[in-house]
């Protein structure tokens, strides 16, 4: 975590415990990330990336973010990387910097879309980061709401949008206005 960073406040043991169970389950959980609320889940369980697709009403092509608290939880989503990427990878990360990286046999086509690659991110949020070192894996992490529709900001926001399908976890959310910055490692092209 970056110095000056506010301490990250983690749900209580309770709370992280049912998190746990909701993922083990196939479910989604809503956690507060950089920007905005997230809407997540394993990121293996391809039952649990369709319920967070038809929820958000996202096409399935489109594919989706996973975050992680450190490379470790990301490593057997890529492909493996040469010192160079690995390199470019480390003077970005922790950050708001998603990256597009050649997907390894093991992520399934609903997490990554149409597209042979997959976007991944180390969190710089300390929550989001911390949640994910707590549960003990990377998650999906694609914005709380409908698609087209505004991200949500709040966790009263999402119980209040999500209901009963989502489990939604307390948090603060992080001060970028902007979602994160996608590059495609391989081309250096930003995309977003």
């Amino acid at each position: 975590m970056k110095s000056g960073s506010p301490l990250p406040r983690l749900p209580g043991r309770r709370l992280q415990q049912r998190a746990r169970a909701q993922l083990r389950d196939g479910g989604v959980i809503a956690y507060s990330t950089e920007s905005c609320y997230g809407l997540g889940c394993h990121p293996l369980d391809v039952r649990a990336i369709r319920q967070v697709l038809a929820i958000k009403a996202r096409p399935n092509h489109k594919g989706l973010i996973v975050i992680a608290a450190d490379f470790a939880q990301i490593r057997h989503l890529v492909k493996p990387l040469n010192a160079a990427e690995r390199a470019e990878l480390e003077r970005h990360w922790p950050g708001p910097y998603t990256f597009l990286l050649p997907a390894s046999r093991r992520v399934p086509p609903a997490l990554r879309g149409r597209h042979d690659k997959i976007a991944v991110r180390v969190s710089a949020h300390g929550e989001a980061a911390a949640l994910c070192r707590s549960l003990g894996t990377a998650l999906v992490s694609t914005s709380a709401n409908r698609a087209g529709q505004k991200s949500l900001k709040t966790a009263q926001a999402c119980r209040k949008a999500f209901g009963r399908k989502v489990l939604t976890l307390p948090g603060r959310i992080g001060k970028r206005r902007k979602p994160s910055t996608i590059i495609d490692l391989e081309s250096g092209r930003v995309l977003r």
